[in-house]
């Protein structure tokens, strides 16, 4: 049997350690990347392995792979294989099998950001590194409650690899690394100075788009340096522009749609609408595009819809200017000692609308008032046109954001064989937003001045021509004021990390150990316009600034033993200790790995490991929230009248909310196991499977206001939409009843959902199973080029929601449920797969994935799995130029449909994008030597 050299032995210390710590974690071979493959042609089979492995190396993969399967995403892959942007790539993942809505998905939270949901854990459960080092949260809160890191604005230009580790990594990383962790490698080295221009478009329309990269590098006696700078700009893409949503007229059910109501009378005592006649409708028929009409509802009866309304505001993909730039620097003290900084900066504008300005009577109260003139109680609604308010895009938000991330240290060597390094490393990132709302005294300009009230209700004799009548963009001007909230968050980190690769001898060789000391804070700031608590604008009451700031401390050591010449163990463990509002809470998280190579073609592996979570600082620290929320279904009363979610006359509904924060929250524990095997026989081929199981206990839970609608729904009925029997009885159904606040069942407007309450507790647990595998061939062919083909695929085996103890275990995987952290529409598995040939100096990449089928709507059954491609073909010119087409979504695939009436856009959002298919044309260009 072959022996391993001592390198071995320290090799999983570089492949975790040193990406925790130095930030130059190995780099694993089996990337199907032709150029690099290519680079690699004259290298011997054999080789010694160093701190950092090139990617695409052509060393068997089962002598660097360690004990829990790490991925690697190199810079070439980002064009390559047709990706929009490094969060395309991330999402292209086999293990992101949760969905995941954001920037270009029309989030109202978090609509310039974008996250990933691997494992379908939730955004918050993956730990997001840029060279090893944490990056400050995204100031807002996905979904207004989980911190998340926004990968919409990382650089690619200056990327030179992305590496995930699948699987908890507490016992290294500390909090956050449950579901994995993804880092984020900048270049640190580069010589001379590229030019790379990219223009591109879409098929359907909309989306244009430019970008800049310049990136170079210098040597300078003891200095080295690398900058780069990104510059960008996106058009948006509007529902509008893509013609299976354009129009509610396009949904796939087959079932007559329902135009969406944009003026109309409501007679609360008889639950009708008050028929608006020919003659009002035509009135503003010119308005969204010619499209109002009198529609009618056969339960309600007429008003004036249009079939256009929904998609006219919702940009799909935002509008985006963005310039990024980074610049890394190594000062060499001695041979063994380096100075060392590197600093990132970005500023990005972005402008997205998902929902046309709308007003309803006296929304701040009941919505409901008495027509003196009518003798009813009415409430009275209409929707805005871009044709009233100067345009669509005087609805949306416009978010101006900078951020920055810096790192100062020192490493070098000490005594004999150690290696350390002292940084520091802050984070900060800011966001202001800008909005247009109606000022108070809008329900004036419509019903005129309150005559007083009876009985309670507010009387008002308003002319109804003047409801039906359009507004100028002056009187848009003058009843509307422009508001700005100012958000900010920031991380900041002192560590002294030790490494030693000879520690001691073992039968197999040298014992490695790694060690670290971590001190860091971190906070945020969220300050809404004082004036939307001060009643200047129409319902909207607004929030209290929100703050809040919390100290970490840590300490962790792992150890690299070569047991014997075939086996190698690792250990690991770590202790965390967070201070914040007055209180401590203490972590210590350990994990335990192990390597066996029978032969050496073969590797058996495995890794168990506890993991934790420290609460969100927005669970903890959030003030008590007052606002409404837009655009909600209530379950019970479409379920109660037997209409399809998407069709039911109790979707679109606004309801107040009220939420806030808990500094009693305690951290989430979980922990995590894998094994597998790595079959390499050849430096051509390799396979790996691995089998994981994650679980979370003592979860944190802040139910969206979607999902409290969903669960009461379920527990007045007394069973799921799918029929799983519920106990109104339980504790879960009664404090999810006591969330919804309804009208009397006797009175006027009987049970609509008048407010919901939401609040943070530790309750849920959740836990999911599956398998991973990958496969890599590379072949030479005499006179036809050389080809690689790389294949991945994950299936989720088993993914359980449990939301308090004792309560009802939903089957997230089956659709049966919605957990916090994930959503009803994860996939079951996903498959991606790439095909490259490199033929003298062009070369070729064909990218596929299949995504898994999704539960439908109303979950009677599922959609099928759906197929998406990129390709990409380069030339390259001479040793200078070199130009390139990029073809994303290649056969320009509308995402699949949903036919079970979920109403538009009809298909499951954040799960897929409805771009179509998106080109671009690359010139690159090199000066230099």
């Amino acid at each position: 049997m072959k022996q391993h050299p001592p390198p071995r032995a320290s090799r999983l210390l570089h492949s975790v350690l040193w990406l925790a710590l130095f930030a130059t974690p190995l780099a694993h071979a089996g990337n199907a990347d032709i150029a690099s493959a290519q680079s690699d042609s004259t290298t011997d089979k054999t080789k010694t392995l160093e701190q950092v492995t090139v990617t695409g190396s052509r060393s068997p993969r089962v002598d660097i792979e360690g004990p829990s399967p790490v991925i690697t995403i190199s810079s070439k892959d980002l064009d390559a294989k047709g990706f929009r942007s490094v969060f395309d790539a991330l999402n292209s993942l086999t293990q992101n099998t949760g969905m995941a809505q954001g920037e270009d998905f029309g989030n109202t939270f978090t609509p310039a950001a974008n996250t990933i949901n691997l494992r379908g854990l939730g955004p918050n459960h993956t730990l997001v590194l840029i060279n090893g080092r944490r990056v400050a949260d995204y100031p807002v809160a996905y979904d207004g409650s989980v911190n998340f890191v926004n990968l919409s604005n990382i650089p690619s230009a200056m990327i030179d690899r992305i590496e995930i580790l699948n699987g908890g990594a507490s016992a290294i990383y500390g909090s956050d690394a449950i579901a994995g962790v993804v880092n984020i490698i900048l270049k640190q080295k580069a010589s001379g100075l590229d030019v790379n221009l990219r223009v591109g478009s879409t098929e359907g329309g909309g989306g244009s788009n430019q970008r800049l990269q310049i990136v170079g590098g210098h040597h300078w006696d003891k200095l080295d340096a690398v900058y780069g700078i990104e510059v960008t700009h996106r058009e948006p893409i509007w529902g509008t522009d893509r013609s299976f949503m354009d129009s509610l007229t396009r949904d796939p059910s087959g079932k007559p749609s329902q135009p969406t109501a944009v003026f109309y009378r409501r007679n609360m005592d008889s639950g009708k609408y008050v028929d608006p006649g020919n003659a009002a409708c035509a009135a503003v028929g010119g308005l969204y595009d010619n499209s109002v009409s009198r529609a009618n509802n056969p339960r309600y009866g007429y008003y004036c819809g249009s079939d256009r309304a929904a998609p006219t505001f919702w940009t799909v993909q935002t509008e985006q200017r963005n310039v990024n730039a980074y610049t890394s620097l190594h000062y060499h003290l001695s041979e063994d000692t380096e100075l060392f900084g590197d600093a990132l900066f970005g500023v990005d504008k972005i402008s997205n609308t998902t929902r046309a300005p709308s007003w309803t009577s006296l929304a701040a109260g009941n919505s409901y008032f008495l027509n003196a003139n009518s003798g009813n109680t009415e409430r009275w609604y209409r929707r805005f046109s871009p044709e009233e308010i100067g345009g669509r895009t005087q609805a949306g938000s416009r978010f101006f954001e900078r951020s920055w991330n810096a790192t100062l240290g020192i490493r070098g060597s000490i005594g004999d064989g150690w290696k350390y390094e002292a940084a520091y490393n802050r984070s900060e990132y800011d966001n202001v937003t800008t909005r247009r709302a109606f000022l108070a005294g809008l329900d004036e300009y419509f019903l005129g001045p309150q005559l007083g009230t009876q009985n309670g209700v507010p009387v008002y004799a308003p002319d109804a021509a003047r409801l039906y009548q359009p507004l100028t963009a002056g009187a848009w001007n003058q009843l509307t004021d422009t508001y700005a909230s100012h958000n900010s968050a920031w991380v900041q980190t002192l560590s002294l990390s030790v490494n030693h690769g000879d520690l001691f001898e073992l039968p197999g060789g040298s014992a490695g150990f790694a060690g670290v000391l971590e001190a860091g804070s971190q906070g945020y700031r969220n300050t809404p316009d004082a004036r939307l608590a001060q009643g200047v604008f129409w319902n909207n009451s607004g929030s209290l600034p929100s703050s809040g700031k919390r100290d970490r401390y840590a300490v962790g050591a792992e150890l690299s033993l070569p047991v014997l010449s075939q086996v190698i163990a690792t250990l690991a463990g770590r202790y965390d200790s967070y201070s914040y509002a007055g209180r401590n809470d203490n972590k210590a998280t350990w994990s335990a790995g192990l390597e066996y190579r029978p032969l050496d073609s073969l590797l058996l592996r495995g890794n168990v490991a506890t993991s934790f979570r420290a609460p969100d600082m927005n669970y903890i620290f959030a003030s008590a929230t007052n606002g409404y929320i837009p655009g909600l279904t209530d379950y019970y009363r479409c379920r109660v009248a037997g209409q399809a979610f998407g069709n039911c006359d109790f979707n679109n509904q606004s309801i107040n909310y009220t939420s806030y924060g808990s500094t009693k929250l305690k951290a989430e524990n979980a922990r995590s196991f894998s094994y597998g095997l790595v079959w390499s026989p050849n430096t051509q081929l390799d396979v790996s499977v691995d089998y994981y199981k994650i679980r979370i206990n003592n979860e944190v839970t802040n139910l969206s206001a979607d999902g409290v609608l969903r669960d009461e729904a379920d527990c007045r009925l007394g069973q799921t939409q799918g029929g799983q029997p519920i106990d109104i009885t339980s504790a879960q159904c009664q404090s999810t009843l006591a969330r919804v606040q309804r009208n009397p069942a006797g009175g006027i407007d009987p049970l609509t959902a008048t407010r919901i309450f939401v609040n943070p507790i530790n309750a849920a647990s959740e836990r999911t199973s599956g398998i991973d595998a990958s496969g890599n061939y590379r072949w030479n062919t005499a006179g036809y080029g050389d080809f690689a083909l790389r294949v991945n695929y994950s299936l989720v085996l088993t993914h359980d929601y449990q939301q308090f103890p004792g309560g009802v275990v939903l089957n997230v995987r089956d659709g049966a449920g919605e957990s916090d952290s994930g959503s009803t529409f994860q996939w079951r598995s996903k498959l991606n797969g790439s095909l490259s040939w490199h033929y003298h100096d062009v070369t070729t990449t064909l990218f596929g994935t299949r995504y898994g089928s999704l539960p439908n709507a109303d979950q009677s059954g599922r959609i099928a799995p759906y197929f998406r491609y990129n390709a990409s073909v380069a030339y390259r010119i001479n040793d200078r130029t070199s130009i390139s087409l990029v073809v994303n979504n290649l056969l320009d695939k509308a995402p699949p449909k949903d036919r079970t009436g979920s109403g538009w856009p009809f298909y499951p959002v954040g799960n897929y994008d409805p771009y179509g298919r998106q080109w671009w044309i690359e010139a690159n260009y090199h000066f230099g030597s």
